[in-house]
């Protein structure tokens, strides 16, 4: 199985901090952000990785190269800010192959093993996404979907936010028609047909979205 990591984004909210360093490789702990992604997925055993590039792409292109951590990395680069999440993943298919794929948000900072779910590796019957669902932070506290048994679901009686990292099968992109969509509707498509599996994770995870986070995130691996 093959990962993305979503690094094409300007990331407005982290100003001026990204304004000449794109916010995968702002440090934290030392190194820069995407580095413990990339590490926790080499742990899990990932061997290939796709990023998507836009803002200050180049910069993530000549400090990763073509392997870190044991990874072989391919790059997918975008226009500057065109695409959006479910654009840019189709755009990479070509680089994902034919089965399931795992996508973890560039600014996402967590413990969560990586390893693909069941649910992903049946050749029938399988859905057309797998979520990570964690407890709402104190920054979106409406959360964005429920979980019904493995099944996530549009409402519920508990609503948790969805955390950035989900495993998908091709499908569900192969057919949008190429430029720039959002994940958000497409999800909710699939959710409402029932072909979406997901899970609450409640281990450590971090939304890295702006200096203030970063700071905090940054302090506490300092103290490890």
């Amino acid at each position: 199985m093959r990962a993305m990591i979503l690094a094409a984004g300007r990331g407005e909210r982290m100003r001026p901090l990204t304004d000449h360093c794109p916010k995968p490789l702002l440090p934290v702990g030392g190194r820069p952000l995407i580095g413990y992604t990339l590490d926790r997925l080499a742990t899990a055993g990932y061997r290939e990785v796709v990023i998507n590039l836009a803002h200050l792409g180049e910069q993530i292109r000549a400090t990763l190269g073509e392997r870190q951590s044991g990874l072989a990395i391919r790059y997918s680069p975008e226009p500057e800010g065109a695409l959006e999440t479910a654009g840019g993943i189709r755009q990479a298919l070509p680089l994902l192959g034919e089965e399931p794929f795992l996508v973890v948000n560039g600014d996402v900072w967590c413990d969560h093993p990586l390893t693909p779910p069941t649910t992903m590796n049946t050749a029938t019957d399988r859905p057309l996404a797998h979520l990570v669902l964690v407890a709402n932070p104190d920054h979106h506290t409406q959360g964005d979907f429920a979980l019904d048994g493995e099944r996530v679901a549009l409402a519920g009686n508990e609503l948790l936010t969805f955390s950035g990292i989900g495993w998908y099968d091709p499908a569900l992109f192969r057919d949008l028609p190429p430029g720039r969509r959002a994940l958000g509707p497409l999800l909710r498509q699939a959710i409402e047909a029932g072909r979406v599996t997901g899970e609450h994770y409640t281990g450590a995870w971090r939304d890295i979205g702006t200096p203030e986070r970063l700071a905090a995130l940054d302090t506490e691996l300092e103290g490890r």
